[in-house]
């Protein structure tokens, strides 16, 4: 089942509305003119109302006219610095940038990406900080840290992956990925369950509690279509939101390992959580879509 939303994928009805005490879900309609170039940089979509003097910003390049990805005057309480924007969306996409080095030469450089809203207006940049051996001697299996940044080059998210096994041979030492927001603040983590067939993940918070389960296909190849990654309640009964590997075309897909993926989530999730998903996608990117040299995807648990 293709995601719904995106171009190329086939109708399908919209995620069902929230039951009584769960997340409110809403359909999500393609905007008119589709997403856009995912390639073409646009202006950031503003919230109404004046901009609030932030002294933070003091320092920022002047001649910027692009806000603090992007601002508002009001910041709502709990929310962490940068990330106001994300608590009146509830979609995102994720494009990989093409290296012309990887490209051409299958010499592993640091993963670099561009989150945009559903207009394909870009709201954050996400960069890989790693080594030359380590990302070519551990392939996607590497340990990283990444930065996103807001458009003011502001870091307001820092995901942190520690080097784990991703097989499900090796239920004692399985994948995780800790947010933090801001960087030093730990605001929550994605923890892989151990299934012998299905790629699992929990979603947690700070403490460590379990908010939301992702399941993934057993056989996670997007050979011609979408691969998704189901998002659902904590007891894992409700659907409220999904992942989304997006077919890129076949020269992409055959000729580069740069992804496109979409995020969906309850627009009165807590945005927190909202970041704790980004990082869901960068896990899954590196787990099951990465392609380092001659080695092949990952597309199950088992390898």
């Amino acid at each position: 089942m293709s995601a719904p939303g995106y171009p190329g994928a086939p109708n399908q009805p919209p995620y069902p509305m929230g039951q009584p005490g769960g997340y409110s879900m809403a359909p999500y309609p393609v905007p008119q003119g589709g997403y856009g170039d995912p390639n073409q940089d646009q202006p950031v979509m503003y919230q109404p109302g004046p901009m609030a003097h932030n002294p933070q910003y003091a320092d920022s390049p002047k001649g910027n006219a692009v806000s603090p990805a992007p601002g508002q005057a009001v910041v709502p309480v709990g929310v962490p610095p940068g990330l106001e924007y994300l608590t009146q969306i509830d979609q995102v996409l994720i494009h990989q940038k093409i290296e012309l080095l990887e490209a051409l030469f299958s010499f592993e450089t640091n993963n670099q990406y561009e989150i945009k809203n559903s207009l394909g207006q870009k709201i954050y940049k996400a960069k890989e900080k790693n080594d030359c051996c380590t990302r070519n001697c551990c392939g996607a299996l590497r340990s990283f840290d990444m930065k996103i940044k807001d458009n003011n080059d502001r870091e307001v998210i820092r995901l942190i992956r520690p080097f784990r096994c991703v097989s499900c041979w090796c239920p004692c030492c399985l994948q995780e990925l800790e947010v933090q927001a801001p960087p030093g603040t730990t605001i929550g983590y994605v923890n892989q369950d151990w299934h012998p067939c299905l790629p699992r993940f929990s979603i947690r918070n700070a403490n460590k509690e379990k908010v939301m389960a992702l399941e993934g296909p057993c056989f996670a190849c997007n050979c011609c279509g979408d691969v998704n990654f189901e998002l659902k309640s904590k007891d894992g009964k409700e659907p409220i939101g999904r992942i989304s590997k997006q077919w890129s075309g076949l020269l992409k897909e055959v000729f580069t390992d740069t992804d496109n993926f979409g995020i969906q989530f309850p627009m009165d999730l807590d945005v927190k959580m909202k970041a704790v998903l980004m990082g869901a996608c960068f896990l899954i990117d590196f787990m099951f879509f990465e392609k380092v040299g001659e080695a092949n995807q990952r597309s199950t648990v088992f390898s």
